[in-house]
């Protein structure tokens, strides 16, 4: 390892987060090119290039030689799984997992609540400027407290939800790759998340899927997308869901099976759904979801956050730290996993 580490980001960012990160260590030399397309940096660029954070952008191994660490902008890195510099043995990366998560473990627990306590009917009123005869029977919730919440899988945003629920009495169901081992290496803000594994009642392997989801008043599905998880969501595991029982999708769009949801909220098989993400995005007009009345659709923003940036640059920091002092990185990619 050279002397002066140089380390290339490809998107803008503030200068007080980029001052921060050059506080780090008298070792980082960082520059910091915006663009677009990877044929916008200059060849003696990408050549000295040993750190990259980017957002999409990716050298090929050859314009990136002396490449050895790459720290997305993002947690869902689907988008470059296949990309040939992510395959090479001397090239570590990294995904923002964890950076933003309690942002979506917010909005899960929001989504739960909205579903639970028929916030689509209640705008709907409002609109029409209705004041229901029956809202009693109608309107009664599905209450979060003392409910059964299973959450898939449980990675940082699940975790954080675990957290958030405590003081709701919720009974905590979740499935996990490796049922065998319930801790998190993952990076996660401090004092957040269920980094031991104590908040739930029973972990499931994901083989066992179905199993869980039929005790389960509310579902978050929070997957990333691998060739593993496309469609895992399916007719099967929508049809083991109780008729009562709410989804929220802040995953990945194409894990949930759409035909077979949009024809389980259809035939009432479950009671409703809150969608963040889509396999094709925006979701085009003539979609049935947005017409559903037990349907909450949301534009992507699950994870959107004000101080995005911020959070993002004080993971890159604590990666940056543990690469300079030869520690493990947070949020390792695994080509053979997809994530």
């Amino acid at each position: 390892m050279s002397e002066t580490i140089e380390v290339l980001m490809t998107l803008p960012y503030p200068a007080e987060q980029i001052a921060r990160l050059k506080a780090i260590s008298s070792r980082l030399n960082i520059t910091v090119l915006p663009v677009i397309k990877a044929e916008e940096i200059p060849s003696e660029v990408w050549a000295r290039t040993e750190v990259l954070y980017t957002d999409r952008v990716l050298p090929t191994p050859a314009q990136a030689p002396n490449l050895r660490f790459i720290q997305f902008h993002y947690a869902g890195v689907d988008f470059a799984a296949e990309s040939p510099i992510l395959h090479k043995p001397d090239v570590i990366a990294a995904t923002l997992s964890g950076a933003v998560s309690p942002q979506v473990a917010e909005y899960a627990v929001t989504m739960m609540m909205a579903l639970g306590h028929h916030l689509p009917d209640l705008m709907a009123n409002q609109t029409r400027a209705e004041w229901p005869q029956e809202r009693w029977d109608q309107l009664a919730p599905a209450e979060l407290r003392g409910s059964t919440v299973g959450l898939v899988p449980y990675g940082s945003i699940s975790r954080e939800i675990a957290r958030l629920l405590v003081p709701f009495d919720v009974t905590i169901l979740a499935a996990k790759r490796n049922a065998m081992d319930p801790t998190d290496r993952g990076y996660m803000p401090e004092g957040l998340g269920d980094p031991e594994g104590n908040l739930f009642k029973r972990l499931y392997p994901i083989e066992a899927l179905k199993s869980m989801l039929k005790e389960c008043d509310f579902v978050v599905i929070s997957l990333p997308l691998t060739p593993e998880t496309r469609g895992r969501i399916g007719a099967e595991e929508l049809a083991a869901m109780k008729p009562g029982a709410y989804l929220v999708d802040c995953g990945r769009g194409w894990v949930i099976d759409q035909p077979a949801l949009i024809h389980a909220l259809q035939e009432k098989r479950i009671a409703g759904a809150a969608l963040d993400v889509f396999p094709q995005e925006p979701l085009p007009a003539d979609n049935p979801l947005w017409r559903m009345a037990n349907v909450i659709v949301t534009p992507h923003i699950a994870g959107v956050n004000r101080n995005y940036d911020l959070h993002a640059a004080t993971m890159f920091g604590e990666n940056l730290r543990r690469y300079i002092d030869g520690a493990g990185i947070y949020n390792r990619f695994d080509p053979e996993k997809g994530y």
